[in-house]
């Protein structure tokens, strides 16, 4: 177990007693227990645990984010200010206070998760490290970090398959952050956007979310992958190309376009991954990607869409996300930005 601070000399972990749990609907990867005291353990996967002592003393004041995908979290809880170090650079953020907070030096680049300047961090008061599970392949550096009194803790959301389940990782920064009722709140409203779509049947349209590669490949997400998901809970159904229902992080597969041609081109709708590519705006950019989408169904009829740079950061938007595609696939106006159609031009 990776203890956050000492506990007072007198208090014994195994005299503490545990009064209850966080209440958790979807996510599978992490659990909150709260115990005697004011004390609460936060426990993700099998990679550790995080003692929290009580009144949110050791709730992290200068911690360094190396996890993409906690800042947005983060951000809507009101914890932005907990925050003094960041392992991704400015134009590297799509989400406006992040960047905000760099421009005005209260969030400071101390380098990639595998690469950290732990000198600026230790000058800086760093009393954590947030990290994704890349830090696993170097645990050299995750050890150099304990090593120097930076405690840290792995984030485990990218192993949820459920998109929802994604989404209520906001409760766990909620309790690493001391801020479980702004996260609750947060995760009540954006699941609501989702209750009318779930009791909808499905739509039976087929859907294409992919990108083009630089050196012609099509990059596609897997069947057990969570945008997968997405588009089945929002009434699509998205082709796939793995032969296993595989349940991990490593959520794409590049293919050839050949091979994407033969069982896509009869999609009723194509959702251009622009979060990774450039951003598309219209459909004579993507067909200068190759000549065979001239090919496609969508393409033909106009069901042609690509994704905003915004959507795999903003990771308290997935309920909106499914409501959009939703209206995308039943012809309805689109209400974020997450999506846009590509013109015709």
């Amino acid at each position: 177990m990776t203890d956050a601070s000492a506990l007072d000399a007198d208090i014994r972990w195994d005299n503490l007693k545990k009064e209850n749990s966080m209440d958790l609907s979807y996510a599978t990867q992490f659990s909150v227990d709260y115990y005697t005291g004011g004390y609460k353990l936060i426990s993700v996967s099998d990679i550790g645990d995080y003692l929290l002592v009580p009144d949110g003393k050791n709730a992290p004041k200068h911690a360094y984010l190396a996890a993409t995908s906690g800042m947005d979290f983060i951000v809507k809880i009101g914890r932005l200010n907990n925050l003094s170090f960041s392992g991704t650079k400015e134009d590297g953020w799509y989400i406006p206070e992040a960047k905000q907070a760099m421009q005005a030096q209260t969030l400071a680049y101390a380098g990639k998760y595998n690469a950290p300047d732990v000198e600026q961090m230790l000058a800086g008061d760093c009393d954590l490290a947030i990290e994704s599970t890349m830090i696993l392949h170097n645990p050299e550096v995750k050890e150099q970090l304990e090593t120097c009194g930076i405690p840290v803790i792995v984030e485990h959301s990218s192993y949820e398959t459920d998109p929802l389940g994604r989404l209520e990782w906001v409760k766990f920064y909620g309790a690493l952050f001391d801020a479980e009722d702004a996260a609750e709140q947060l995760f009540a409203s954006e699941t609501a956007k989702t209750a009318d779509v779930l009791n909808e049947a499905p739509t039976g349209k087929t859907v294409a979310f992919f990108y083009v590669t630089t050196n012609g490949g099509v990059n596609v997400r897997k069947s057990g992958d969570y945008v997968s998901k997405m588009i089945e809970l929002a009434g699509g159904t998205c082709i796939t190309f793995d032969d296993s229902d595989e349940e991990n992080a490593l959520s794409t597969m590049t293919i050839q376009m050949e091979t994407f041609y033969e069982q896509a081109k009869d999609a009723d709708y194509i959702i251009y991954n622009s979060t990774i590519d450039s951003e598309l705006t219209s459909v004579s950019e993507l067909l200068q990607k190759n000549a065979l989408f001239a090919d496609f169904k969508a393409v033909k009829e106009g069901h042609v869409y690509g994704t905003g740079k915004n959507m795999f950061q903003e990771t308290t938007g997935y309920g909106t996300m499914i409501a959009d595609m939703h209206a995308i696939f039943t012809g309805q106006e689109i209400k974020s930005d997450y999506f846009y159609k590509l013109t015709e031009e």
